[in-house]
């Protein structure tokens, strides 16, 4: 438009050539300039120096007049149409602004200095408001609900919330504490429902851990020897309650008690097999207790993404009959885990785990292949064991649009107890499985992720999900 008949028709026009205008605009673009102006600033009506047709003769001579119309004729349709859409997405604009409520009066020859300048304009009241009022999710709380599809319990959905938060906003030190809540509900008749917590407080000095477990779980236990092969169905109805306060004693390391009781009632579900051997547990009415002790030592910088550092833990629980409880017998359990940052989208890590009971558990307080992600790929309930090992990799990658993938590879074993070496070695397994998953960022503040996995064992396929990594 600069080399348009309008711009050249007043070149010489006197008003024009003593006006001043911006940087890098033309002197004869102050017509154009106005109508721009218009079409971004539909809200207000800022103060500038333009060209009018009550200074200029030519303007009120009417040969202006068509074109004029036409760019106010253009800028009236834009603002009609652009106006619901700036009033949900307001943008910044660069224009200046000498008073926004101001009318626009005609320019005076002393004045002709202060057209041009720009700065950052205000957004109008209205949409700020508009703005405030929108209700915001805490950065956070997280909301997933999970489908599960597995062998064991059968298809249904498990909701999880879950809110991350620094319990003291004074303390830097301490990571971020987590509460939560989950469900259970699938179609073979499952129901239960989790809630519990972890604290850390007085800048990692004391780390708190608590959970309430109540529920109903129908699955299946699978035989071995002469009853390889068969499998028998289970409702078991119970609560368990678990709570454990540790101290740190130095260069990472915490120490502490922790205690667990509960009560169970086990029924066999209607079935047609006649061979299975009935477990003892079935029909009784079991309290177990324990007191225990925990060590553990992390210097992971997340506990939710670990990108480096290691985590240690040695948990050992003593059941007693001295403690109210039906059986006796002793369970312990360590893990390792390393971490390494291959680049900043790429983690490898590593876990290793091992079990082990001692005295006469229940069947189901002996060490359970597959559960706790230490090895995916094997149903739980299939391997009720006395001794269980095993170590795996993954490879972690992040992907954009908050995406990520997984895939791991891993050894174990599994151990049953007996007197004799020779039987303990002739009903041991060797259990290899492998797979890949895919990873979406539910919390991007402290990068806590929804996962869903695919595994192979030696027996078959599981598809698992849940919130956070696997270790």
């Amino acid at each position: 438009m600069r080399d348009g008949w309008q711009h050249r028709r007043l070149a010489h026009h006197p008003v024009c050539q003593s006006l001043a205008v911006r940087p890098n605009v033309g002197r004869y673009d102050l017509l154009t300039d106005f109508i721009l102006e218009c079409k971004v600033q539909n809200h207000q009506v800022r103060k500038r120096i333009f060209h009018t047709r009550t200074q200029c003769a030519l303007c009120r001579s009417g040969r202006q007049t068509p074109r004029l119309l036409d760019g106010l004729i253009m800028c009236i349709s834009f603002l009609l149409l652009s106006a619901p859409v700036i009033a949900q997405q307001p943008q910044q604009l660069d224009y200046a602004a000498a008073g926004s409520d101001q009318e626009i009066t005609p320019p005076k020859p002393n004045a002709v200095d202060a057209v041009g300048q720009s700065a950052p304009s205000a957004q109008p009241e209205s949409q700020s408001k508009k703005k405030k009022s929108k209700i915001a999710i805490p950065e956070g709380i997280v909301v997933a609900p999970l489908p599960i599809s597995s062998p064991a319990i059968g298809t249904g959905i498990v909701p999880v919330l879950g809110y991350i938060f620094p319990f003291s906003k004074n303390d830097k030190v301490s990571p971020p504490s987590t509460v939560g809540a989950a469900g259970l509900i699938t179609n073979n008749g499952s129901r239960g429902f989790a809630v519990g917590g972890q604290l850390f407080l007085k800048e990692n000095t004391y780390k708190i851990t608590s959970a309430f477990v109540r529920g109903n779980i129908d699955y299946d236990i699978y035989g071995n020897g002469i009853a390889a092969g068969l499998k028998l169905p289970l409702v078991q109805t119970g609560q368990v309650f678990m709570a454990e306060f540790l101290r740190c004693v130095g260069w990472n390391f915490f120490v502490g008690p922790r205690f667990i009781t509960g009560r169970s009632f086990i029924t066999i579900a209607p079935n047609s097999e006649s061979t299975f051997p009935v477990p003892p547990e079935v029909g009784l009415h079991t309290n177990i207790t324990a007191l225990g002790v925990r060590l553990t030592g992390d210097t992971r910088p997340n506990h939710f993404y670990p990108i480096s550092g290691t985590v240690f833990t040695f948990t050992s629980d003593f059941f007693s009959q001295g403690l109210g409880s039906k059986y006796s017998f002793q369970s312990y359990k360590t893990s390792f885990n390393k971490y390494w940052s291959v680049s900043n989208d790429q983690v490898i890590a590593y876990n290793a785990d091992f079990c082990a009971t001692a005295g006469q558990p229940p069947f189901y307080g002996n060490c359970i292949y597959g559960t706790n992600s230490e090895l995916r790929g094997y149903t739980a309930g299939r391997y009720f064991t006395r001794y269980t090992l095993a170590t795996q990799f993954e490879y972690r990658l992040v992907l954009p649009k908050r995406f990520g993938l997984v895939a791991f590879a891993g050894v174990g074993g599994v151990i049953p107890g007996g007197s004799q070496p020779s039987q303990e070695a002739q009903n041991s397994h060797f259990l290899p499985a492998g797979g890949g998953g895919l990873r979406f960022e539910l919390s991007k503040k402290y990068h806590v992720n929804f996962r869903a996995d695919i595994a192979q064992g030696v027996d078959g396929h599981t598809f698992g999900v849940g919130v956070g990594e696997a270790f």
